[in-house]
């Protein structure tokens, strides 16, 4: 297992990528480390998600480089990058009505594999993540019936089992309603108070305000601000990202 000492938790340098002749990303990289909650903003198209499949390892880069607590991503085991960071996609309906603490198990196949049984370690594992996200009570019931909100609570329940400390997610807030979201970013921060580095997609500039330690804004695949939630999400920041007016980004209170 990698060491925390070993280096930043999540290192992108000078990263560039195209996909069929179009320039994806030009240049971005940043750091960070555990303890942080980083979010990244920018409109569709500007490398949000490309940026997140480099970072866990699933795509190349034209060049640059990622390096997970000091160690180029490309030289480590599936395995050894699963131990580290856990990604988590946006809220989805399973085929099957598997039970919630089923869904969670396959949090533990990094460790065991496909065919070795749950042993009474990794049902112990499993319970302590429900406990820890707030869902124990849904551990029974099937995946395909409880609320969106409660599914993604559930995959971040699956995060921790895999026992990473780095969690990389996708619109984590995408489809629930207002009250699931604000659970859910309590949940986030509740994460970071404990230790945990979260890097995360958001069309949310209030919910990056609300939680973040840091906000990066792309735009055509660059990094055009990193810093502060106040000194990143402004009204010019706003209206060069998107194209709006927006008065005052910050007047939301954060999430407690």
């Amino acid at each position: 297992m990698l060491k925390m000492e070993d280096g930043p938790a999540l290192c992108l340098r000078n990263l560039h990528f195209s996909y069929h002749g179009r320039i994806v990303l030009d240049g971005a990289g940043f750091s960070m480390d555990y303890g942080e909650i980083v979010s990244l903003l920018g409109a569709n198209g500007a490398g949000k998600s490309t940026l997140l499949r480099l970072a866990i390892g699933l795509i190349r880069p034209s060049s640059g480089e990622v390096l997970l607590q000091g160690h180029p991503i490309k030289s480590l085991t599936c395995k050894a990058i699963a131990r580290s960071l856990a990604y988590v996609p946006q809220a989805h309906v399973a085929p099957f009505p598997f039970e919630v603490r089923d869904v969670v198990m396959l949090g533990r196949l990094a460790e065991n594999g496909l065919f070795r049984k749950p042993s009474r370690t990794d049902r112990m594992i499993v319970t302590q993540s429900l406990e820890q996200i707030g869902i124990a009570h849904l551990a029974q019931r099937p995946y395909t019936q409880v609320s969106g909100g409660e599914r993604q609570l559930a995959l971040i329940a699956r995060a921790l089992a895999q026992g990473a400390r780095l969690l990389v997610l996708d619109e984590p807030a995408t489809g629930l309603d207002y009250g699931h979201q604000i659970r859910l970013l309590q949940k986030l921060k509740q994460l970071r108070g404990e230790g945990f580095g979260i890097l995360m997609t958001t069309h949310h500039p209030d919910h990056a305000v609300s939680v973040s330690t840091r906000v990066i804004a792309l735009k055509h695949g660059r990094i055009m601000r990193d810093g502060a939630p106040s000194d990143v999400v402004t009204s010019d920041t706003i209206f060069e990202l998107y194209g709006v007016q927006v008065a005052n980004p910050q007047t939301i209170a954060a999430y407690e």
